[in-house]
């Protein structure tokens, strides 16, 4: 896949080590929410409340995307802080634990497309 990744209004690229280290350095940082943008117009967003994290891949500026999902996982948790401030709450079946969602991210950084180790769901 030509083109590349790179945190949203920036022009640096990212390989999938990159992006991890960037997404883990701004949750550090109390940053819950990072946008990456490929030159092809995709977006791949984290939001996490620093226990889960929704991952969503958007295939441009109107695609609904889809998600990455644990369809098992029971209950809710809140906590997710978007860019704006705003404190969202989402059932745990529509977020993964934060550590396989930073490898979703790394790997789609990385090969264009998610792993086949996590499941996803389509909004569209």
């Amino acid at each position: 896949m030509t083109g590349s990744w790179h945190l949203k209004d920036e022009t640096t690229t990212l390989n999938g080590e990159q992006a991890l280290a960037l997404v883990r350095r701004r949750i550090d940082d109390g940053q819950l929410e990072t946008w990456l943008t490929h030159d092809d117009g995709r977006a791949l967003t984290l939001v996490t409340n620093r226990a889960r994290a929704m991952v969503m891949l958007l295939d441009g500026p109107d695609d609904p995307g889809r998600h990455a999902v644990d369809p098992d996982a029971p209950g809710e948790q809140d906590g997710y802080v978007l860019g704006n401030g705003q404190s969202d709450t989402y059932p745990d079946r529509d977020t993964v634990p934060l550590d396989q969602a930073l490898d979703a991210v790394a790997h789609i950084v990385e090969h264009g497309e998610p792993s086949a180790s996590v499941a996803w769901r389509s909004d569209r």
